[in-house]
């Protein structure tokens, strides 16, 4: 999907808006603030480096709209903040559902 067509259809049903539009924000958040990824473990971070909170969004993704939603987080994040810090969360999410990093 591109840019205008993710303007139009949304990977998930009308009423998880509200839900997912919040969590779209929170990870977009997280990644300006934080980081998807560390390079040591603590303060908010699991033995593997990963952002414990954008590994739970991405489970709640995940069970609302599967990989479909998760390409569309990404693509938001990648909009939002840049090529780098999509690959990040693609890390972060390694293992998520069908999600391939």
């Amino acid at each position: 999907m591109d840019f205008i067509t993710d303007l139009i259809v949304k990977p998930y049903p009308s009423h998880a808006r509200q839900e997912v539009e919040r969590l779209l924000d929170e990870l977009v958040r997280i990644g300006k603030t934080e980081d998807f990824l560390s390079e040591r473990p603590g303060a908010g971070f699991n033995r593997d480096c990963r952002n414990i909170r954008t590994r739970e969004i991405g489970k709640r993704l995940d069970e609302i709209g599967g990989l479909p939603l998760m390409e569309y987080a990404n693509r938001r994040v990648r909009r939002k903040l840049g090529k780098n810090m999509s690959w990040h969360l693609e890390a972060a999410w390694r293992d998520i559902g069908k999600w391939i990093a």
